[in-house]
């Protein structure tokens, strides 16, 4: 699915979740802070807060959680500033990696990702050279047991999805982003239980790595972004061993 072994990556991010749930809450609570603050508490006239709460309700973050998060953003105090940016580079193997985070200082944060990719032998990118290598769309992920093939890639088209995908595991729905609400608001009417719901960034090639240095190496610096309280998402093209 979308180039790469996807139904592997959910593995990986269940299995990070599980052991990192407050560090997941804390930073799905600052995007949350930082979508209502840009747009305002009212889900319904804010699209981007409606986004987040979703991510929060795919992560299993309490309703309290994500109340208090928005109450915090619209009370009418200060708090912190985060700056929005997007690192763009190149992993060992010539695997690509966008790495999205949220920072109230810029310094700190491009210093910790600058020592986190030279010592495992990747670069940062110029602008543009790596997020040329993906496209941003819509992805829902649908496990087998969870709905019938034909029913839901029938639901899925009517609401406005642009591709259905299927194998052994599951369903992968693609959707142009500005339709993912649509298509992701039909599946939660019919109570159908997804394992991913987001706007991400696809690749439109994947890398296959394989050598064992190049597995580790990749490997590490996926887990020190995903430790990394400022990072938000890390969308990457490597083809990975199933075993790791």
């Amino acid at each position: 699915m979308a180039g790469h072994n996807r139904w592997t990556q959910i593995k990986r991010q269940k299995g990070a979740a599980d052991a990192k749930r407050g560090k997941i809450f804390s930073k799905l609570a600052r995007e949350l802070i930082v979508a209502a603050k840009e747009g305002g508490g009212d889900p319904a006239m804010n699209a981007r807060l409606r986004m987040v709460i979703v991510k929060c309700k795919a992560a299993s973050m309490p309703a309290d959680n994500i109340d208090r998060a928005i109450a915090r953003a619209t009370g009418g105090g200060e708090g912190s500033t985060f700056d929005q940016l997007t690192y763009e580079i190149y992993a060992p193997g010539g695997v690509a990696m966008m790495v999205e985070v949220s920072t109230d200082n810029r310094n700190r944060t491009a210093a910790d990702v600058r020592h986190i990719v030279t010592k495992h032998g990747g670069n940062i990118a110029t602008p543009g050279a790596v997020s040329r290598l993906f496209q941003r769309k819509g992805q829902i992920i649908v496990a087998r047991d969870k709905a019938g093939e034909e029913a839901l890639m029938e639901l899925a088209i009517e609401a406005g999805a642009e591709d259905f995908k299927a194998d052994e595991n599951g369903f992968e729905i693609l959707t142009d982003p500005a339709a993912f609400e649509a298509v992701h608001q039909r599946l939660d009417q019919k109570q159908i239980a997804c394992e991913i719901a987001e706007v991400t960034q696809l690749p439109l090639t994947s890398v296959p790595v394989s050598d064992a240095p190049t597995v580790k190496a990749v490997n590490e610096m996926l887990e020190l972004f995903d430790d990394h309280d400022d990072v938000k998402s890390v969308y990457h093209n490597a083809d990975l061993p199933e075993e790791v």
